[in-house]
């Protein structure tokens, strides 16, 4: 019994893990195992701002925190959740374990407030240097050995005015650029690398369209996904009077996935959130991908949905309840079905000048490569084993009335541990591109096991027969996957 599954683990590579990793076709995100399209449901999550990170603390380093708000992602019905800065050099290892274990993927930001670690705006070649690449590249050592890091942002609304997009436009492509290497040279799989834009009207379409050429066959430079900031639709609106007809209009032949990495307006309060019925109907799922409601977390700026207390009690704000409806609402509409995608056989080849974004626009050469090469020193991620009492939660939380919310049990939905929950993941890709997998023939790595010393095989039993079938079925579903995955173009 032992040899037969020792053999299966040599067959295929193997990860711990249920919650399968997304990629992209064309310009929608989806399941890699099963091919279903995959739309974004979630929420901006960074508890404490800019102070929410430090050295010995973020927003994915403490379970206890952690628990108590995965306990009400669930609640609000959500997959994604997006981060916009982490410390590497703390463990994430029982957060993200959480979090797979309950169905919910990682959108995360490679940035920091943190010294050298994010880019300058005004003056990127003076912060675009080996301190900065060292940072980002540890996020990603750290994050892409995670089934459930969905994607990667390498800037956030960097370019926000006429300065900045005449300045760093072409750094935000050396990072992208930087960033896709990276993963290429050290991550078991492909892990898409995108960009989260202010949705200003005199950048819209000519950043969007910078970051998606490439004068590249292998497109390095070029973004995977798109994300945009909008606050457009506030209270009572509809697709016309909000403007997101425009938004469909304006990015329909983008070739990359789009959606929203924030959107909310609160000049309306409290919120009625009229706009999730739009994201996840079919006037907008052609193009875009859904997106994350800014935000969680109450902050001055009052565009929470939850509101922490002292001792790391929490009360639901009103918004809390909205969007949550709101979302279940549109679920109940959505129909997930496989889009008809076009996938291009060529890059999009770069112009000389893009509209607002000035005349420098030539991608600086690669401060990093050293890097690349050798890779970074930093922990990398692993799901680790979970103890019911991890998914138990043990703050207070309170509904926006005051009354004790009674939930207080995290449901695992997705099993980390044991061989029933062994899946096969994709392997790093030869000359991936746009966080699509281009090789579906890769070779696979073997695991090493530990046999044990036996000089003779005992008989097996009617119950090791039966595990041994057990085994044989679920290879043979496998390699049916795997064919499956190759029709897809995917691989495995």
């Amino acid at each position: 019994m032992l040899y037969l599954v020792t053999v299966l683990l040599f067959l295929v590579h193997v990860v711990l893990g249920y919650i399968h990793p997304i990629t992209i076709k064309g310009k929608h995100f989806y399941d890699s195992l099963t091919g279903e399209l995959f739309m974004v449901k979630g929420v901006d999550y960074q508890p404490g701002g800019a102070s929410g990170v430090s050295t010995d603390k973020d927003p994915l380093s403490e379970i206890e925190e952690c628990a108590r708000d995965i306990l009400l992602f669930q609640e609000l019905g959500i997959n994604t959740i997006r981060v916009y800065s982490v410390n590497p050099d703390l463990n994430h290892d029982k957060c993200m374990s959480l979090l797979a274990s309950a169905g919910i993927y990682l959108i995360l930001d490679v940035n920091s407030p943190l010294p050298n670690q994010s880019i300058n705006r005004y003056e990127p070649w003076s912060s675009y240097n080996h301190d900065y690449l060292y940072h980002i590249f540890k996020v990603v050592e750290q994050f892409s050995h995670y089934n459930n890091t969905l994607a990667f942002f390498a800037g956030n609304e960097v370019v926000n005015d006429k300065v900045s997009a005449t300045h760093s436009s072409n750094y935000m492509k050396a990072v992208v650029r930087d960033l896709k290497t990276y993963i290429t040279h050290h991550s078991d799989r492909p892990i898409p690398v995108g960009y989260s834009a202010a949705d200003d009207l005199s950048f819209r379409i000519p950043l969007a369209k910078y970051l998606e050429c490439s004068n590249s066959t292998a497109e390095l430079d070029s973004v995977d996904f798109y994300g945009v900031n909008s606050y457009q639709w506030c209270g009572y609106q509809n697709m016309q009077t909000s403007g997101y007809d425009q938004l469909v209009a304006h990015y329909a032949d983008y070739t990359k996935p789009i959606m929203f990495s924030e959107y909310g307006c609160n000049e309306v309060t409290p919120r009625i959130f009229q706009e999730v019925e739009a994201i996840y109907s079919s006037k907008m799922s052609s193009v875009f991908n859904g997106g994350l409601a800014y935000e969680f977390a109450q902050e001055p700026n009052n565009y929470g949905m939850v509101e922490y207390l002292s001792d790391g009690r929490v009360k639901l704000l009103k918004d809390f309840e909205t969007f949550k409806n709101q979302l279940a609402k549109a679920s109940e509409t959505y129909h997930i079905k496989q889009m008809n995608e076009n996938v291009r056989s060529a890059p999009l080849k770069c112009q000389g000048t893009y509209e607002n974004l000035g005349d420098k626009l030539v991608v600086p050469q690669s401060l990093g490569m050293a890097f690349i090469t050798q890779g970074v020193k930093g922990e990398k991620g692993s799901y680790v084993e979970l103890s019911d009492d991890d998914f138990v939660v043990k703050k207070e939380i309170f509904l926006s009335d005051g009354t004790k919310f009674q939930k207080s049990k995290i449901v695992a939905t997705h099993n980390l541990n044991g061989p029933d929950t062994q899946q096969t993941v994709p392997e790093k890709s030869q000359g991936s591109k746009n966080g699509q997998i281009t090789n579906p023939n890769p070779k696979p790595k073997p695991q090493t096991r530990k046999i044990p010393n036996k000089k003779t095989k005992p008989k097996q039993n009617k119950q090791e027969k039966s595990k041994v079938q057990k085994q044989i079925a679920r290879e043979k579903k496998i390699r049916a996957i795997r064919q499956r995955q190759q029709e897809w173009n995917f691989k495995v």
